[in-house]
């Protein structure tokens, strides 16, 4: 699958999960369910967040592996690396990915705070 075969399957399952946002990130487009992260792609696979106690679930996955940052494994994260990548290997990892963030609580969207009129401060 290429990374746009995966973006649209993630556009075409992760609406009926709840209210999903694109933002982008990490060079690709990451997926936020109700303001929490839950998946993102990029060219070098798909980062799933699929919470410390199903990680080992997840890591079932073909091709998945604890994804590391800065040498650092990231507890709850599993990346799934792109020659692995396939519908089924995607939708079984992403279902445990949409299980996981729709137990966080909703995040509450950030406003634009109002730009201030040059020289004059703020109280």
């Amino acid at each position: 699958m290429t990374e746009d075969d995966v973006i649209a399957d993630l556009r075409a399952t992760l609406p009926k999960a709840g209210k999903i946002r694109e933002v982008r990130m990490f060079g690709g487009t990451g997926f936020m369910l109700d303001g929490n992260m839950v998946a993102g792609t990029f060219k070098k696979g798909l980062l799933l967040r699929v919470g410390p106690d199903r990680l080992a679930q997840a890591l079932q996955v073909t091709g998945a592996r604890q994804m590391e940052m800065g040498g650092r494994l990231m507890e709850g994260y599993v990346y799934i690396d792109p020659n692995a990548l396939d519908r089924k290997a995607v939708q079984a990892a992403l279902r445990l990915a949409v299980v996981f963030v729709g137990t966080l609580p909703p995040k509450a969207e950030k406003t634009k705070k109002a730009a201030r009129k040059p020289g004059t401060r703020s109280r």
